[in-house]
């Protein structure tokens, strides 16, 4: 059994389906020729070489041919070809698919190249091919030609006959180190290697104070930086400075083109040799790996011999001691106000850490997680071990790396969670030029200090149309108007919301300009009779003519086609969306007591918590008009 991740070989590609970088790994490719060479005396199945960059290329550009651009991304339809992976009717495939490789010159059966991961980041496409059981590949072509998908995940052991392709992600875990490798690919090409953001409240220490001034802990502040024991400060700062650096040679050659430089060709070769020698991700983190290049590993404080020191960690930190903990929450919602449709709300959050802590600790830190707080998904850092604790307590272990780190991630759809901004927006065309609005909102209903709303507002889109006037007095906030769309700014940071709820409503009408001509607006050429000769020279009758600006008056012309940009803002959707921002707590009620975080070895280090919840995309659908929703099956 194969464990772990290993990579085959690896592309960069354009938009065109032109191969713009490439590695390939000799050594996970023999692993995989022994293991098929083990396995062809069971079944029957070759080793096949990886294919040359034109073959990749040409094989990617005929599924898009074949498959199409839905029916290549795992949505199953009656176009669907048997044998290929938009027939495994599964949304994994959008991500994970296969690629059938031209016919070998004996006129054999093309070749099935699966697990390749796929991710997209700006204007490149990033295929990764991680090494997985040749079993496991004979299962997954046999799934391609069967009517269902397979059974359930929970099978009989080596039972392969019943697999899934649930199960058969589940049992290779390679590819889920290859989306990691795919995306941290993709943030180098894109030039967005960063930290993550760590905000405390500044009015906690003066140590949060100092890093609020200088624009967030561990992101622009050099002193908190951390710092290795045998380089000054500032050369922490010039390596960190230069990781950026490196990714944005990638961007300013890369960023708006579908081309790298030789200069972007070196870097992904430096960072990749680096990351995952011999094909094996080691530490994917950028900013340490062009750390280490620049500085080498520390040659002072040597760790004690029961302890080893990670490759992820290069050196050890010196200076003050601090831990922070920031709860970081994302909420979207579609609220419809409707007796037909339900009201749709998912919560992802992270749990963000950095700790600043001389040696090489362990940090064992309890999370409260309330019975309400369902999650549908909950995974860690690779350094951390969690340990069931009662129902509502999970005990997270982990020895830190350095800088700023995502401890754990999660995503929550329960109906439990309720909306700090609730309510409806109806809006009603009162004349052609003319609409009528009504928002009757609450704010923090349930919610107590210290949760405090910093920021509310409301946009309120109208693309199609240009706003003349707006009249109208909300009980709460302010009201301005652009030429398409009304801003009303309800809660500001200078008035936060702290104390209880509020309902605030707001009505009023709109008025827009007139409609221009609906000819204009289809963007069609109609003939006119002095000019009535097509390209060709032929003459266009005037039955023509008149046919086809029949056929234009008999079309609903209040259905404008929609921008790629705003797909859902037709002018038979209408809709307002929500910003917000609350401090103080979260929404899932997560939270994390900095009193019983323990550290081992004792030592000092003051402890600091925050929590901040933001909006997504939070949507008021217009519970007077019409709404995108998903088409329901044929019976």
């Amino acid at each position: 059994m194969m464990l772990g991740c290993s990579i085959r070989a690896l592309w960069i590609l354009n938009p065109h389906s032109q191969v713009l970088f490439s590695r390939r790994f000799p050594t996970v490719e023999r692993q995989w020729q022994a293991a098929c060479k083990t396995q062809a005396q069971i079944s029957n199945i070759t080793a096949h070489p990886l294919p040359t960059d034109s073959q990749l290329a040409q094989a990617l550009a005929d599924r898009k041919n074949r498959e199409g651009s839905i029916r290549g991304s795992g949505i199953r339809d009656a176009l669907s070809k048997e044998g290929s992976d938009s027939w495994v009717d599964d949304p994994i495939t959008r991500y994970v698919i296969s690629l059938q490789l031209p016919k070998t010159e004996d006129g054999s059966s093309p070749v099935l190249l699966w697990p390749i991961v796929t991710h997209s980041r700006g204007m490149f496409q990033i295929l990764v091919l991680p090494l997985v059981e040749p079993q496991q590949l004979i299962v997954y072509e046999d799934l391609c030609w069967r009517n269902d998908c397979g059974g359930g995940t929970d099978i009989e052991q080596n039972n392969w006959s019943k697999s899934s392709l649930c199960s058969i992600l589940l049992d290779s875990p390679g590819i889920t180190g290859a989306f990691s490798v795919a995306q941290v690919l993709g943030d180098v090409v894109a030039g967005e290697v960063v930290e993550p953001e760590i905000y405390t409240n500044s009015a906690s220490t003066m140590s949060g104070l100092l890093d609020s001034i200088t624009g967030g802990i561990g992101i622009t502040s050099i002193t908190a930086r951390a710092k290795p024991v045998n380089a000054p400060v500032a050369a922490v700062t010039t390596a960190v400075s230069a990781a950026a650096g490196t990714s944005s040679t990638v961007v300013s050659g890369s960023a708006n083109k579908s081309t790298l430089k030789t200069a972007d060709r070196e870097a992904l070769r430096s960072f990749i040799s680096s990351a995952m020698p011999f094909g094996t991700p080691l530490d994917l983190n950028p900013i340490n790996i062009t750390s280490i290049r620049l500085n080498g590993f520390t040659s002072q404080d040597i760790p004690p011999a029961d302890q080893k020191q990670p490759a992820w960690k290069p050196y050890l930190y010196r200076g003050k001691q601090r831990i922070l903990f920031a709860l970081h929450e994302v909420i979207t919602a579609a609220l419809y106000d409707r007796d037909d449709v339900a009201d749709v709300i998912s919560l992802g959050g992270q749990v963000l850490c950095r700790a600043d802590l001389e040696g090489l600790p362990d940090i064992t830190l309890p999370l409260s997680c309330p019975t309400s707080a369902q999650f549908d998904a909950l995974t860690f850092h690779p350094c951390a071990q969690t340990f069931e604790q009662g129902l509502e307590k999970q005990t997270i272990t982990f020895s830190p790396p350095l800088g700023n780190f995502i401890l754990a991630r999660y995503v929550s759809s329960s109906c439990a969670i309720r909306p700090p901004l609730q309510g409806f927006y109806q809006l009603s065309m009162v004349s052609e030029d003319e609409g009528a609005f009504l928002f009757r909102l609450k704010l923090m209903e349930g919610y107590k200090a210290p949760m405090t709303m910093e920021h509310c507002s409301l946009s309120i889109p109208f693309p199609r149309r240009k706003i003349v006037a707006v009249d109208g007095v909300p009980s709460v906030g302010t009201v301005t108007s652009t030429e398409h769309s009304i801003e009303w700014k309800i809660v500001v940071s200078s008035r936060g919301l702290t104390s209880k709820s509020i309902e605030t409503t707001f009505s009023g009408t709109v008025k827009f300009a007139s409609k221009t001509d609906p000819l204009a607006k289809k963007n069609v050429d109609v003939p006119s009779e002095e000019d009535s000769d097509d390209e060709l020279g032929n003459s266009i009758s005037s039955d023509h003519r008149d046919a086809l600006e029949a056929k234009l008056d008999k079309a609903d012309i209040h259905l404008a086609a929609a921008d790629w940009e705003e797909p859902f803002c037709w002018e038979a959707y209408s809709y307002a969306k929500a910003s917000l921002k609350l401090v103080g707590g979260t929404l899932s009620g997560l939270s994390v007591d900095p009193k019983t975080v323990t550290i081992y070895p004792t030592t000092k280090a003051a402890s600091e918590y925050s929590a901040q919840v933001v909006s997504g995309e939070y949507i008021f659908w217009n519970s007077l008009g019409r709404y995108p929703s998903a088409a329901s099956p044929p019976t």
